[in-house]
């Protein structure tokens, strides 16, 4: 063999090593799961303190790498947080501060105050959303639930970055409910009385499997477990049986400023739908080790925002925080916040460093080892530096909610530094100061005790809603402050008495929601 033909050939054969060790590399590359539920509270799973709700599966995610403790959505309400999510951007930022859908300016009717200030309805194309990014990095892309970010078709998950889309378009609920027929456009129906989420689950495994020799980036964003409450009747009599088993409470409702309130975790249906969702995150992960992906991905848990505590179906407690979804204290912004991956983040870690939607981007390309984008996730960081044990800068949290929520918020934007959480209310451009470690039920408001702190801080959250150009609600000219009272005083009253009427029916034996159960299957 001549020297020159022996060149050529060492030259190939290095250039094939190269190819395969490239080829090798990239296959190397973590997967990625994204897992989203919604309106699920913080204390709405078992590893996250509930003695009712049963989550095996979500426990072992939990404990199989690190759970944040303060973990956050980035509002109290879907739409918006759902958005940072797939941006790494602040909701006011984005200009998507309330569910898209939601009325504003004059089309609010209800007798408030203030009325809300327009907000976008979609997700801005020009963001690169995480999905995008994930796929310009070579991962096949996959969206299966709830989407909620935009009206038009061509806002929906595909013409966002997802290569397949399974359910998602611009409903906030099923529209057919959680039982087949689904009246979902971008969901085929599957047998009479499939159950949603176990359906979610399996196009989650079924995109798995068929991709398991690829890079992949899986959101699997539920419907569950908002509205319409829907469960399957074994599911309801399991959980009917334990509640009857615990100790009986005098009430299962309190009184928030505008509404009544869950302050008791006994609610069958919820229960059957929380277990409905975990056993669908079992089937995923059944799935990664099926296919011997478990260690090759990186798989992320949250919530939008907190349960239902009052308004929708009055659902659930997030006890011992206060209010729930639509609200603006701890139980409607904390949620449950998991990071699994094994061999890299050590299990059973527990931190208390606060972690919000927007980390989530920024994380996830960290962790997989892909260039950031700070002009996109710019309210976000990375909580990398974190799972490893490193100690991370401390930074403020800020949240800006114009808007009245469906369960009893009120217009307001929020910060948090540290252990300290000021909440300024618009209505009548006041503040009130908690000490979270000491009160996380938001009880005490220490304003008054310590003027100088809260000043510092509403300087700092006002400084920072005029950087973002914050749009405010306005006053209302046909607000009726008398019909207003007279609604106040019904709250504690024959409100909160229709509500913990309606809590003890569903505990009844005879109970049925209609006569076929939704014609539902296991």
């Amino acid at each position: 063999m001549s020297k020159r033909r022996s060149l050529i050939t060492l030259a190939a054969i290095l250039a094939t090593s190269i190819l395969n060790s490239a080829t090798h590399a990239e296959q190397k590359r973590p997967n990625v799961v994204l897992i989203v539920a919604d309106d699920l509270g913080w204390k709405d799973l078992s590893v996250q303190g509930s003695t009712f709700y049963e989550s095996p599966n979500l426990d072992r995610l939990a404990n199989s790498g690190a759970r944040f403790t303060n973990g956050y959505a980035s509002c109290q309400v879907c739409s918006p947080s759902r958005a940072s999510l797939m941006t790494g951007q602040s909701p006011v930022r984005l200009g998507i501060t309330d569910w898209i859908g939601a009325p504003e300016e004059d089309e609010w009717k209800r007798n408030t105050a203030m009325l809300p200030p327009t907000y976008k309805h979609e997700l801005p194309h020009e963001r690169t959303t995480i999905a995008e990014a994930m796929k310009e990095a070579g991962y096949a892309t996959f969206f299966a639930g709830k989407w909620h970010l935009g009206d038009r078709e061509s806002d929906w998950p595909e013409h966002h970055g997802f290569d397949i889309n399974k359910g998602g378009f611009d409903r906030g609920g099923p529209p057919g409910g959680y039982f087949s027929p689904y009246q979902n456009p971008r969901l085929e129906d599957g047998p009479d009385g499939e159950y949603l989420p176990l359906r979610l689950g399996r196009e989650t495994a079924q995109f798995i499997e068929e991709n398991a020799d690829q890079p992949f980036f899986a959101t699997l964003c539920f419907y569950s477990v908002h509205g319409p409450a829907q469960t399957t009747e074994a599911l309801w009599s399991k959980y009917r049986d334990k509640a009857e088993k615990q100790p009986q409470p005098t009430h299962r409702m309190g009184v928030e400023a505008r509404n009544p309130i869950r302050i008791v975790q006994d609610n069958p249906i919820y229960g059957g739908m929380i277990e409905a969702m975990d056993q669908a995150v079992g089937i995923v992960m059944e799935a990664l080790e099926k296919n011997g992906l478990s260690e090759n991905t990186i798989v992320v848990f949250t919530s939008d925002n907190g349960g239902v505590a009052s308004g929708d179906h009055w659902a659930t407690s997030a006890l011992p925080l206060r209010g729930g979804k639509g609200y603006q204290w701890e139980g409607g912004i904390r949620v449950p916040y998991f990071i699994s991956w094994p061999g890299n983040i050590p299990a059973g870690s527990v931190s208390d460093l606060p972690a919000i939607g927007m980390d989530v981007y920024p994380t996830i390309l960290d962790l997989a080892g892909l260039p950031a984008r700070p002009e996109e996730h710019r309210d976000g960081i990375s909580l990398a530096p974190a799972l490893k044990g490193e100690k991370t800068p401390a930074r403020p949290l800020y949240w800006h909610y114009p808007h009245y929520g469906n369960q009893g918020g009120d217009p307001v934007s929020i910060i948090r530094e540290g252990q300290w959480k000021l909440l300024f209310f618009h209505e009548t451009d006041n503040s009130q100061l908690y000490r979270l470690d000491e009160d996380p039920g938001e009880r005490s408001d220490l304003s008054a005790m310590y003027p100088e702190h809260a000043q510092q801080l509403e300087r700092k959250l006002l400084a920072w809603l005029d950087e973002m150009k914050a749009k405010m609600p306005f006053p209302n000219k046909n607000f009726d402050e008398e019909r207003f009272q007279q609604a106040q005083k019904r709250i504690p009253g024959p409100a909160k008495e229709r509500q913990e009427k309606a809590a003890a029916q569903i505990l009844d034996e005879n109970w049925k929601p209609n006569p076929s159960w939704w014609g539902s299957q296991p």
